[in-house]
């Protein structure tokens, strides 16, 4: 291919509505990475409070999208006791991930967070009745190839970063389950009806099911903590960040798909490495950079893999489950009315 011919194929290919949609996916990592980050800056400030870390964004979550729910003066078009199930399975999931940073490095955590995908693969197979190519579960089992070094690493073999590493792997994990349940009641749910009343949902019993159990398991640990400017704006960042994960990550799976979306996340474990190397001043075993490596081959050939799914049974209103987060322009244009 000559230098004339490269140049036509960059033109064809390489436009501003596709740069936008790599610049939108690198937004939604990089405010990924945040949240990594500033839950990890938390801990490291001695605070172990996950319920109350992520309280704040429950609530701000139900305030904003609950706040234009209540304007239109619609009625739930989803019963509530489904809400609080997905406010539920949302809230553990956030506390187990943000509790794994007390014991495990942020390198860690990131990168194990990617059992999400493995998880939504058998909860979908099994409640949404999607079909995956042997490519796609051939991709999905690098992907575990590539955890499992993590795992391998933070048991010694490398020396990898946090107080009980292991302890914090296990966490991480048990967190994956239920995200996975998240996303895919998420999912069965935004198909369904709208998007806002959906995120609006999750902030309100999020919120609720986050001071029932702050109530229990935090109320002395706060107590105990000695609140200082530093703390503060850490809890402030986190939620930020979190706010605007929820908020712009329908968009980019509108405007890119779940390839572009995956793709762009996976970016995020690169930015948690230099974290660790440039703020926390922690060395990365090689055994990280392999296993990012493994990951990086296993979605990317998940991702390039994707196709239409397969015709199964419709919901009640008609329209048909699809894979996992892979959503259509037609149920789309109606999350972002």
């Amino acid at each position: 291919m000559n230098w004339s011919s490269a140049r036509s194929w960059f033109k064809r290919h390489v436009t501003s509505d596709i740069l936008f949609r790599l610049f939108l996916g690198q937004v939604v990592s990089f405010v990924l990475a945040l949240m990594s980050f500033t839950s990890s800056l938390v801990a490291a400030l001695g605070v172990d409070a996950p319920i109350t870390q992520t309280s704040f964004t429950y609530f701000s979550l139900a305030v904003v999208y609950g706040s234009i729910v209540l304007y239109r003066g619609q009625k739930l078009r989803i019963p509530w006791y489904w809400y609080l199930a997905l406010g539920f399975v949302d809230v553990q999931g956030n506390y187990l991930v943000n509790k794994a940073y007390q014991f495990s490095s942020i390198t860690s955590v990131t990168l194990l967070d990617c059992w999400t995908v493995v998880w939504a693969i058998v909860l979908t197979y099994i409640f949404l009745a999607t079909r995956y190519s042997l490519w796609q579960l051939l991709g999905a089992a690098i992907c575990v190839l590539g955890l499992g070094l993590v795992l391998l690493s933070d048991a010694g073999v490398g020396g990898g970063g946090g107080s009980k590493p292991l302890l914090g792997d296990v966490l991480v994990i048990a967190g994956t389950i239920f995200f996975s349940m998240s996303n895919v009641g998420e999912e069965f749910c935004v198909k369904k009806k709208d998007r806002v009343e959906v995120v609006s949902m999750i902030g309100l019993f999020g919120m609720i099911v986050s001071g029932i159990q702050l109530s229990i398991f935090e109320i002395k640990t706060l107590e105990s903590v000695t609140w200082s400017a530093d703390i503060i704006l850490a809890l402030f960042g986190y939620t930020f960040a979190s706010f605007m994960f929820y908020t712009i990550a329908p968009f980019v799976l509108k405007l890119s798909g779940a390839t572009m979306f995956n793709l762009s996340l996976l970016t995020s474990d690169m930015w948690a490495v230099l974290v660790r190397i440039l703020f926390y001043k922690q060395q990365v075993d090689w055994l990280y950079f392999l296993a990012f490596a493994l990951v990086v081959i296993g979605l990317i050939i998940y991702s390039l893999t994707e196709k239409d799914p397969e015709p199964t049974p419709l919901l009640e209103d008609g329209n048909q489950s699809v894979q996992y987060q892979v959503l259509n322009d037609e149920n789309m244009a109606s999350l972002t009315s």
